[in-house]
């Protein structure tokens, strides 16, 4: 089958590999239709996620047709020629995580647990072309996908919606909606995220569909700022502005109430020379991620507030400004999304009309195209927010 590969730093490959096989009771096989380059992606191809090996296949948006399923899937869980959208965390069901719906933290989907305990203490959860840090498992930017606890994670998708309005439920829609959740929205509330990509986009969207009364968004792009001015979020080009400075003019004096982080660990900020200091030490490994939008978002949120972080972080960071954080009484909330928690109540949602994910589809190409896609998302060429890729 093809699939795009990850082909060492700073490089792609769509390539000839092994059609996936039935490997435990529990496994399915997925023919995709449908697949994305996610942001954290970027991650991967420009270095910053180790344990990436020359080969590894890409990808944890996707979704498509059941064409086999192993001989432990009860059959009215999941059957040959179900429609399913796949969750990006590979969860078993059955452990105290998966038990507590802290899907992304199970305790058993990932045969590499030693190493993440190395980089993060604990392991953490399977993930979908995402390194063998997370269980090397090979992702979906592919024509077929091996779906390991197939009875637990996919999605059946029964009614006549379109791929690319149910897509996003693999991820960023849960993602996006889990960062504004962990807010606990007041309708007096403003909300401030910090990034205006595809998971910002979907954060300011749940951000205004559990009420907040003004979702401020913010970026350097103006296509991107845009896009969040036509869903009715008031746009801050930090470039433009000192971020903590005109949210403060905007709310009173006082901070927004709650902050989404929305961008992680390859942040940029609107000072060049602090940008520059930040690449550097990233660029000789004294710090693995650059901590610019969540050190905005702490200090520029109120006293009291909630800073929710849903960017990608993947080690260790330089200058937390812990003082403010404690000192401040904020509260401060993370994870990678528990997809498997949200995808039917999104869906429901979708149904209804109260979120369109088509909204941020700038770009749809060919999967032999997907060195193409990358190309123009990580530099953000002809305004390209999100790519489709169609095998």
């Amino acid at each position: 089958m093809r699939a795009n590969t990850w082909a060492g730093r700073n490089k792609v490959e769509v390539r000839d590999v092994p059609d996936p096989k039935i490997l435990n009771n529990r496994d399915a096989i997925v023919r995709i239709t449908s697949t994305a380059i996610c942001g954290s992606d970027l991650h991967l191809v420009d270095g910053y996620v180790p344990t990436m090996q020359d080969g590894d296949v890409l990808g944890h948006e996707f979704m498509g047709e059941v064409v086999e399923v192993g001989p432990g899937v009860a059959p009215d869980r999941l059957r040959v020629g179900d429609r399913v959208v796949v969750p990006f965390p590979i969860a078993c069901g059955a452990c105290a995580a998966c038990a507590a719906e802290l899907y992304s933290c199970c305790e058993n989907s990932n045969p590499n647990a030693g190493i993440a305990e190395k980089m993060f203490g604990h392991p953490v959860a399977g993930i979908f072309g995402y390194s063998h840090l997370t269980g090397g498992y090979a992702g979906g930017q592919a024509q077929y996908a091996r779906v390991p606890f197939a009875d637990v994670g996919p999605l059946k998708i029964e009614s006549d919606l379109t791929d690319e309005q149910v897509l996003f439920l693999s991820d960023i829609l849960p993602t996006g909606y889990m960062g504004a959740e962990m807010c606990d929205i007041k309708p007096s509330d403003v909300v401030a995220v910090w990034g205006a990509g595809p998971v910002g986009q979907f954060a300011m969207d749940s951000a205004k569909v559990l009420g907040a009364a003004e979702v401020i968004a913010i970026d350097k792009e103006p296509y991107r700022l845009q896009m969040a001015a036509r869903a009715g979020h008031t746009p801050v080009n930090f470039e433009e502005f000192d971020v903590r400075s005109r949210l403060l003019e905007l709310t009173g004096g006082r901070g927004p109430d709650k902050c989404i982080d929305a961008v992680g660990l390859e942040a940029t900020h609107g000072s060049a020379h602090i940008s520059a200091y930040d690449r550097v030490k990233q660029a000789v490994r004294s710090e693995t991620d650059r901590p610019h939008a969540l050190r905005q978002a702490i200090m520029s949120c109120r006293s009291g507030g909630v800073v929710s972080v849903i960017g990608v972080y993947g080690g260790l960071i330089d200058k937390f400004p812990a003082g403010a954080w404690m000192n401040r009484s904020l509260t401060l909330r993370t994870g990678q999304c528990h997809v498997q928690r949200y995808m039917k109540p999104l869906l429901e949602r979708i149904e209804r009309g109260e979120i369109d994910p088509t909204r941020i589809i700038t770009h749809t190409l060919s999967l032999d195209e997907a060195e193409r896609g990358f190309e123009m998302f990580k530099n953000k060429q002809d305004n390209c927010e999100k790519v489709v890729l169609k095998p």
